[in-house]
């Protein structure tokens, strides 16, 4: 089934923000879709037109929406190192009565890169500072970390899916106000892509099957496996994830084509290229 593509993003890596790469005329920075000039209201975002498109067409057809619709645009990411934290530990780390103050929205709606950062400390007494803390809070704290990362603080990460990190090593994280020495919550995010329920029908998968990503790029074109399909509900826009250590392995930057392809045999994508 072919796939509609978007140009790869690049990382701003002051903010975490995704910015698209200059040449390709009509691209919009993922986040500002609102940011138009065709009368549209600035306070109906995107998901929310998406939503009263599918349903309109859902009363006219007097069912559901064809599942052969063009599905959403895809949109390949790089997930820099990251943390969530709990409202208890964003307490202890920024002070009595902090919460987490937004500064820049993601591609996701509802979630945002926070303004406050913490210094990450592993077992090696090596650290990295300036870990970006995204919101809102989570139940858990996790730590999420790049492989070159975990080498770096003498850490043995395991690749989990985001929130399970039942069994994963800790770490120590330091802030402004306090210390935090987690037991558990450590990990290398495995790479995913999130996907609304006409996405996944779109693509014929299910939430938890694995897919597969083909990027196109100058002398590395690269077929990634073992992508994780992650299922939500009709705000979901559909966007992969990747760690900075794909991005660049890929040459992600650089990459003028990306493509989902359903995996036909496990292990397998399938594709002729």
């Amino acid at each position: 089934m072919e796939n509609d593509v978007r140009p790869a993003r690049r990382v701003d890596r002051t903010y975490d923000q995704i910015t698209p790469i200059t040449g390709t005329r009509g691209t919009q920075s993922p986040g500002f879709e609102n940011s138009t000039n065709n009368g549209m209201s600035a306070t109906i975002d995107r998901a929310t037109v998406e939503r009263l498109v599918r349903e309109a067409l859902s009363k006219h057809l007097g069912g559901s929406a064809p599942t052969s619709a063009k599905p959403n645009p895809l949109v390949v990411n790089i997930s820099a190192r990251h943390c969530h934290l709990t409202p208890e530990h964003v307490e202890v780390l920024f002070g009595k009565g902090k919460t987490l103050t937004p500064t820049k929205d993601l591609y996701q709606t509802g979630y945002f890169a926070a303004e406050e950062t913490v210094t990450v400390f592993g077992p090696r007494r090596r650290m990295i500072p300036n870990v970006r803390v995204l919101g809102p809070c989570r139940g858990d704290t996790q730590v999420e970390l790049a492989f070159t990362d975990t080498i770096s603080l003498g850490i043995d990460a395991p690749v989990r899916i985001s929130g399970d990190i039942k069994g994963t090593p800790g770490c120590v994280l330091v802030g402004p106000a306090g210390v935090i020495e987690l037991q558990q919550g450590v990990i290398r995010a495995m790479r995913h892509v999130h996907m609304s329920p006409a996405d996944m029908a779109h693509h014929g998968v299910k939430n938890g099957e694995k897919m597969a990503l083909r990027i196109e790029s100058p002398g590395c074109t690269t077929v990634l496996e073992d992508l994780a399909v992650r299922g939500g509900d009709d705000k979901i826009r559909l966007e992969v994830h990747l760690d900075t250590d794909e991005g660049n392995a890929v040459n992600l930057e650089q990459a003028t084509k990306v493509e989902l392809l359903k995996l036909t045999t496990q292990g397998s994508c399938g594709c002729k290229h």
